[in-house]
């Protein structure tokens, strides 16, 4: 019985995460860095490929993996129309260090600050960094946890895949 238990927890965990891929994304409440509001479920790119970055100021993985994306970002943004949402989840307390860290590390993206967590526990982010690739339907189709160099060129051929029109495989 107890390992019936186990399997049955076991199989809604997996079907949790096999779900994640192909949903659209969550309504939540946002912080622009201009103190304004803004609902994730907004987020649109005229049917380019969206990717989605959660992390935080005190995350050092977190801010190498936007470097690294911010050196190839403009080029991408050409090539391929993606746009790169970075969703910071500092909280009230440490919010302020989201604004000037943007500034001195010069990132062009959009930022945005998720200080009550909503967003994050809507798309089931445990840890961060962890990005998110979005069709441009609209759809989640690929993430990744963690962060090591190099891991952007990875995202870099997704987007590519997806701004050509091809499927991802998993």
């Amino acid at each position: 019985m107890k390992n019936l238990i186990t399997l049955s927890i076991a199989l809604i965990l997996c079907s949790a995460f096999v779900k994640s891929d192909g949903n659209k994304i969550p309504s939540a409440e946002l912080k622009k860095l201009d103190g304004s509001k803004i609902n994730s479920s907004t987020f649109s790119n005229n049917g380019k490929p969206i990717i989605i970055s959660f992390w935080a100021t005190w995350c050092k993985p977190c801010k190498k993996e936007l470097d690294a994306i911010n050196e190839e970002y403009a080029e991408l943004q050409k090539e391929t129309g993606a746009k790169l949402i970075a969703i910071s989840i500092d909280d009230a307390r440490s919010s302020g260090k989201v604004v000037t860290d943007v500034k001195v590390k010069g990132w062009t993206y959009e930022v945005y600050i998720d200080e009550n967590q909503d967003f994050k526990r809507a798309m089931n982010v445990n840890n961060v960094p962890h990005t998110f690739l979005v069709d441009g339907n609209g759809q989640i189709v690929w993430s990744h946890n963690s962060y090591a160099e190099g891991d952007e060129e990875k995202l870099f051929e997704n987007v590519r895949k997806l701004a050509k029109g091809e499927i991802l495989s998993h």
